[in-house]
């Protein structure tokens, strides 16, 4: 797969290929707050514990909501929430037919939370991967901006996504995207504020905000839709 010269600098500056050609899975701890999740009526995220599949949608996220042994599982365009021992207690098959209408306009319960942070969470800790994804349809649209046209076999937030990356070191500046279950007009930027270091030495986004997209493109102050922080990152070797 022949990678633009953005894609294989912003691969070089978060651990290389071969880590994430060999990469088995990310692990890490997640907090989260801001607006999003009160329109939705969900408690916020304090160190919650991820696992995920570094190449297909696969992502175990803990606890999901109020209750702390249940986790909830994105499997592809499935979800289902998991007991302390493995037990499936709830499920919910094509996950993204049930935000067409209804109640979630006011109201997310534990399934439709656990689709919405985990696909974005895998879409956002996967990055490196995803950019030499070959259903995802990769293109340099400017100095240092790809555009990325996802297939429908992955869920994400929009069909059509921009990623701004620094000229200089690789390193992620902003991902610009629609979160359409949440609506058509939920034109969001993602900012990353913050990188860190892990212990093997391995650079990742550490800190995130999440606001809405003025119709130039551009991040607008507020409100803040979310602020993410990312407390600790691992990949994982096959």
């Amino acid at each position: 797969m022949i990678l633009s010269e953005t894609a294989e600098k912003a691969i070089a500056a978060y651990g290389g290929r071969e880590l994430w050609q060999n990469a088995a899975s990310v692990e890490t701890e997640v907090s989260a707050a801001g607006l999003a999740f009160v329109l939705k009526r969900r408690p916020y995220f304090r160190r919650s514990k991820m696992t995920m599949d570094a190449h297909r949608p696969l992502c175990r996220f803990t606890p999901i909501g109020d209750r702390p042994g249940i986790t909830g599982v994105l499997d592809g365009g499935s979800v289902r929430l998991e007991n302390e021992r493995g037990q499936v207690i709830s499920e919910r098959r094509n996950a993204r037919d049930y935000f067409k209408v209804g109640r979630r306009l006011f109201y997310w319960d534990d399934l439709d939370m656990s689709y919405f942070a985990n696909y974005a969470s895998w879409n956002y800790f996967t990055l490196p991967a995803l950019l030499m994804h070959e259903d995802i349809a990769w293109s340099e649209t400017g100095a240092g901006v790809l555009k990325a046209i996802f297939p429908a076999t992955i869920p994400t937030h929009s069909r059509e996504q921009q990623f701004r990356f620094d000229l200089r070191t690789g390193l992620l500046i902003q991902h610009d995207y629609t979160a359409d279950i949440i609506s058509p007009l939920a034109k969001a930027s993602n900012v990353v504020l913050k990188h860190s270091t892990n212990s093997k030495g391995l650079v990742y986004p550490s800190e995130r905000l999440v606001t809405p997209r003025s119709p130039k493109g551009n991040p607008l102050r507020g409100p803040v839709l979310i602020h993410l922080e990312i407390h600790d990152y691992r990949v994982i070797g096959s």
